[in-house]
């Protein structure tokens, strides 16, 4: 009977705050016109109560305490957010309950940290970092310098620091860096332990260690070197390369990465065949690199000494990743080199199928 009475007062309970919801929902809807306002982003119209929104959101509250126009028409325009965004922050501002939708969480998170709703910010921050991957990493370490999420910023930190070269060589990278470089620029000291202390070196010396780190692929010691203000314009070897000539050879987008920040020129030809580092990308097969030297304004056309692009020589070793991303980003698949030949005529050399479908 104990148990009976327990379960009877609970369920009064229950119904005692339903109720009161209804009536002060009830009260919103009595208020008239003015207790209504309409949340417009692109073709979605929403119509909520003002006061939801200024009580959930400080964003909303100081909007309908002052002269703006929102207040004195009651509609909101809200041109960087998506209908279904829209959708899902307007639930979450009436029941408190933050959606389960991993795919909108970025999206929704931005949304929520304009209108000052730390609690969904805080759960979105929650669902990016719980599907961190090597392609989502950067944009989610982008997100997280844009919208000061401390935790997703640590957690996407952490990630790349422990794959930083595969986290360099997707899309997903490239397209962060080119979207939000400066974001980007502000986590990538995070991803490396603070470099080596060396020895004292002359300038001259550390213009050549430059290039041999960047043979070697070292990025501590680059790091340091560039730290102590070696020059990114050196030359060495048999070609006169420069270390972003190296970096290219070797595919390394890690070392190329640091010496684009530091500003080594894109474009540098080399002293022996007028080569830049994308032609050099382009004949290894580099095509993290060869999309990196792109995204910063790298020349697809240039032509080296022999009248070759970048896509002449991609062709000519076969590869099709390379040419791919050439071509999408602008190159002249009709070019032809001193001898009159097209990157077609390589690959057509090459028996290179999926070349030739590329280039025809």
């Amino acid at each position: 009977m104990h148990l009976i009475e327990q379960e009877s007062s609970a369920m009064e309970a229950v119904k005692d705050v339903t109720e009161t919801v209804a009536v002060d929902l009830g009260a919103l809807l009595d208020a008239g016109d003015d207790a209504m306002v309409t949340l417009v982003a692109g073709d979605t119209r929403l119509v909520a109560h003002r006061a939801v929104l200024v009580d959930r959101s400080p964003v909303f509250a100081a909007m309908f305490a002052h002269d703006t126009l929102e207040a004195s028409t009651g509609v909101v325009s809200i041109a960087d957010v998506g209908g279904p965004v829209l959708r899902q922050l307007v639930s979450y501002l009436y029941t408190l309950r933050a959606p389960q939708l991993p795919a909108m969480a970025a999206q929704l998170l931005a949304a929520a940290d304009k209108y000052g709703v730390s609690g969904l910010k805080e759960e979105c921050e929650r669902q990016v970092a719980a599907q961190l991957t090597v392609e989502t990493a950067a944009a989610a370490a982008a997100l997280a310098v844009r919208h000061s999420c401390s935790n997703l910023r640590r957690a996407a930190v952490e990630f790349m620091k422990t794959r930083t070269r595969e986290v360099m060589a997707t899309q997903g990278w490239a397209d962060a860096m080119w979207k939000q470089p400066l974001d980007l620029i502000e986590v990538s000291p995070l991803l490396y332990d603070p470099p080596p202390k060396i020895r004292r070196l002359s300038a001259k010396e550390r213009c050549s260690r430059l290039i041999q780190v960047a043979e070697q692929g070292a990025v501590g010691e680059l790091r340091a070197l560039l730290a102590e203000g070696a020059d990114v314009e050196a030359r060495g070897g048999v070609w006169g390369w420069t270390a972003l000539h190296c970096a290219a050879q070797r595919g390394d987008v890690e070392i190329a990465w640091l010496l684009v920040e530091a500003g080594a020129a894109v474009d540098a030809r080399d002293s022996w065949w007028q080569r830049t580092p994308l032609h050099v990308a382009a004949m290894w097969g580099g095509t993290a690199v060869a999309r990196l030297l792109l995204r910063a304004t790298a020349d697809p056309n240039a032509r080296d000494g022999r009248g070759w692009t970048p896509l002449h020589w991609a062709a000519a070793n076969g590869h099709a990743e390379v040419v791919a991303v050439l071509l999408e980003a602008g190159a002249d698949r009709g070019a032809t080199a001193g001898d009159g030949r097209t990157a077609l005529d390589l690959a057509s050399d090459e028996k290179e199928r999926r070349l030739m479908e590329l280039l025809s």
